[in-house]
């Protein structure tokens, strides 16, 4: 999220937050640049090949949007949307 502050016809852009991957559209390419998970989950997945700086691609939504398919490298991965909601991205270049 952006916001704009306006003082003396001077515009400011300030980042307030990263965007994680469930804000994503279908087909935005992208680059990872946190991953929030701790544990089994955040090594499962470091050995699909996501880590920080690593280019990834959302490629569809289910129905219900509550799994998102991503791919990473040449690699298909379904994740749940509370797991995609612990990778925080950034550059959408869409």
């Amino acid at each position: 999220m952006i916001f704009i502050i306006i003082t003396n016809k001077k515009i400011v852009l300030k980042k307030s937050q990263m965007k994680n991957l469930t804000q994503c559209e279908k087909g935005c390419s992208c680059k990872v640049s946190k991953i929030r998970a701790s544990g089994a989950l955040k090594q499962r997945l470091m050995s699909f090949g996501m880590a920080r700086g690593v280019e990834i691609e959302l490629l569809e939504y289910s129905a219900t949007k509550s799994t998102v398919e991503i791919k990473v490298g040449k690699m298909r991965i379904a994740l749940r949307k509370e797991e995609a909601e612990l990778i925080e991205i950034d550059n959408e270049k869409n």
